[in-house]
């Protein structure tokens, strides 16, 4: 019996893996010979400054591994650099192939070069077939009873629930059909990261596994601390996350794998996890529905044009890790030197900028994804407009984060501080949260200067406190704000 297609092309993107592939697994089971492909984009490396960049360097350690994996199993992967929108077009005409192959991308910029890339394939005969693959719900397939996108997480989430079944999460049997995998005529030789213009960081120091082999590590790793989760994710200085976001984000692992696992698990962390994979399927599909927040807009529109003052000394200082606040600066510490920052305090440090420091929440968004590794744009704009209040089910704009008290519970002890901020190395776990307010006396015991070898606090929290407030009344397009002004800071 013949198949629909005699030759193939597999287009990997953020999905580096050979198992439970979506579009690998469609094009196998349909062709007779597959081919594979990936590209380093230069409409994508070309607009980054740094050329030392960690996640350039994870993925080509994963793509070179995923290379092997499919030259292991008689197939190859052919790996090029330049512009993907052309080279792809360019691949599927030499290789004569009848179809390409690949998963969404959720991202405006990527939907309008595959829209592209299919209407140049359409002009010379070549299918274009794409699949949902780095989510379990996408698009409409979580709708509210009105048959509109939810706004709110919760209702969401039980609706996620509701209708996740095991069909959902199946892995895809690609080994089925790897002999259908082909070798392209040409030797392939993979670019190195260096005739790309970048250069080697420090992934190997930070000992972050790459890959597949990386990703399913980390993961056996995880499921042996998965019970604690729940009690353990919100301190930095604690092993208790998976540390799999990076993974997610370029497809080393498969979503299906993990919230199979995640759905089979009975204790309280399992579920407190599986929540954290649905909030991801959530800001996807809100970036769906929402595009405009790929452009700079607020989701909730009265909120566009807050008149931030946004100083640019104040900024830098919460770039450089040097506000006088230890937790948010050992957190930009922790951001700038290996590119990842504990969850709990991307939320610390997105509040201050915001709501201590009164800077546009939308140039933080951009300088976490300059550095982030695991940099994924919806859960990034998401997070930061959660902070900012201005997105979906954000948290009330009233609510401010106390940089100290949030510092006094999740790193009491101040062992994280004193990783990322050795000056306060030998201040006790009491001084070590607003280390101002140590005399001048116990300053010389310590041998440190408030002012000098650590700065002072750039800013009062009280005072900034009251200010961002009234910035929040005032600012939203002149929109009456209702609030208890009288609640905590937390």
């Amino acid at each position: 019996m013949s198949l629909p297609y005699q030759k193939s092309l597999v287009w990997f993107r953020r999905d580096l893996r050979d198992y439970d592939h979506a579009a690998l697994f469609h094009a196998l089971e349909s062709s007779d010979q597959v081919y594979c492909a990936f590209v380093f984009d230069t409409d994508i490396l070309d607009q980054l400054a740094d050329k030392a960049d960690r996640r350039v360097e994870f993925i080509w350690e994963s793509v070179q591994e995923l290379k092997s994996a499919l030259v292991a199993k008689g197939g190859d992967l052919i790996v090029l650099n330049g512009s993907a929108q052309s080279e792809i077009v360019q691949l599927a005409r030499v290789l004569d192939v009848e179809a390409v192959w690949t998963n969404h991308d959720y991202e405006p910029s990527a939907i309008a070069r595959d829209h592209e890339v299919e209407a140049q394939l359409y002009k010379d005969g070549i299918s274009f077939h794409h699949y949902k693959d780095q989510v379990i719900f996408e698009k409409d397939e979580i709708l509210t009873l009105a048959s509109k996108p939810y706004s709110v997480f919760t209702p969401y989430k039980n609706m996620w629930l509701k209708t996740v079944a095991d069909f959902h999460l199946q892995p895809y049997p690609v080994d089925t059909y790897m002999h259908h995998l082909a070798k392209s005529t040409d030797i392939q030789i993979m670019p190195s990261l260096e005739s790309m213009g970048f250069k080697r960081t420090n992934l190997a120091n930070m000992r972050l596994p790459t890959g597949m082999s990386g990703g399913l590590s980390l993961f056996d790793d995880f499921k042996d601390r998965i019970q604690h989760y729940k009690e353990a994710r919100d301190f930095p200085a604690v092993k208790g996350v998976s540390y799999l976001s990076v993974h997610l984000r370029f497809g080393t692992v498969s979503i299906r794998h993990l919230a199979r696992i995640a759905m089979e698990g009975s204790n309280s962390g399992a579920q407190t996890w599986l929540n954290e994979l649905i909030w991801r399927d959530f800001y996807v599909q809100i970036l769906h529905h929402n595009p405009r927040v790929a452009t700079g807009h607020a989701y909730k529109s009265i909120f566009d044009q807050l008149p931030f003052p946004n100083d640019l000394d104040l900024f830098k200082a919460w770039c450089d890790g040097k506000t006088g606040y230890p937790l948010v600066d050992a957190a930009m510490r922790q951001l700038n030197s290996t590119g990842f920052m504990h969850n709990r305090l991307r939320m610390v440090a997105a509040s201050f900028l915001v709501k201590d420091l009164l800077v546009d929440w939308r140039w933080g968004e951009r300088y976490f994804a300059q550095k982030l590794i695991d940099f994924d744009f919806s859960a990034n704009n998401g997070g930061w407009q959660w902070a900012a209040s201005t997105g979906c089910d954000a948290q009330p704009w009233f609510r401010i984060f106390n940089p100290i008290t949030q510092s006094e519970r999740f790193d009491a002890a101040g062992k994280f501080i004193r990783k990322y901020v050795p000056e306060l190395a030998l201040c006790d776990h009491k001084e070590i949260h607003a280390p101002w307010l140590i005399s001048t006396i116990r300053q010389q015991q310590l041998n440190l200067q408030i002012g000098q070898d650590y700065p002072e606090p750039v800013v009062d929290h009280a005072t900034q406190r009251a200010l961002t407030l009234q910035l929040y009344k005032t600012g939203a397009n002149d929109v009456h704000l209702s609030g208890n002004f009288y609640e905590n800071s937390v």
